[in-house]
């Protein structure tokens, strides 16, 4: 939600204080309807959850797509190497950290779901589903496991040991890996080309 304060005037679409402030409003709204932790079971908390991690998403998509009309069109931190990796490097993070957010929210029904049981039929099958003889009795994926999907889906643009099963999972980590392209490509493309 923070980087969002980080990036470039050029790559935001409201000023950049709106984002968090819309997103602080909706986790105050979470944490005084479920004060301890993420347990309860509720229609209305798991809807304002989505609202908040779609928000980050749109954000994320959005900042991914004025970064690429920046480069294409050419823009104040284009000419800047520091500016332009800096502005990569935030938009490459937002989505890496949105899509954490997504997997986690939307895996087996979400946390509080995941918290009292986990479905039968996988959306996202990790190794230790797979192998429950490698993993510890009871285990459950945390949101750990879900930024570390992130980063590989970002780094690799692939899975790597966590396999999608649903739908949702593969558009959403097919995306993921073609905005990471698209942003490490064409900024590194264009930092070197400032660079010489």
């Amino acid at each position: 939600m923070f980087l969002t304060l980080l990036r470039p005037k050029d790559v935001a679409l409201l000023p950049l204080w709106v984002l968090p402030a819309v997103e602080i409003v909706l986790l105050v709204v979470l944490i005084v309807r479920d004060p301890g932790r993420i347990d309860k079971r509720s229609s209305f908390l798991r809807g304002v959850s989505i609202t908040v991690v779609g928000l980050l998403v749109l954000d994320a998509l959005v900042a991914t797509v004025r970064l690429i009309a920046a480069l294409i069109h050419g823009g104040s931190m284009t000419n800047s190497p520091t500016k332009l990796l800096t502005a990569g490097a935030v938009v490459w993070l937002s989505n890496l950290l949105a899509f954490a957010l997504l997997y986690w929210e939307l895996d087996a029904g979400g946390a509080a779901n995941r918290a009292h049981r986990m479905p039968r039929y996988l959306d996202l099958a990790f190794t230790q589903q797979l192998s429950p003889e490698i993993a510890r009795p009871g285990w459950r994926p945390g949101f750990g496991d879900y930024l570390y999907l992130a980063l590989t889906t970002s780094t690799a643009f692939s899975p790597t040991d966590v396999m999608p099963l649903a739908l949702w999972a593969k558009m959403s980590m097919g995306l993921q890996s073609m905005i990471s392209l698209a942003v490490v490509g064409l900024v590194v493309a264009r930092a070197v080309n400032v660079f010489t």
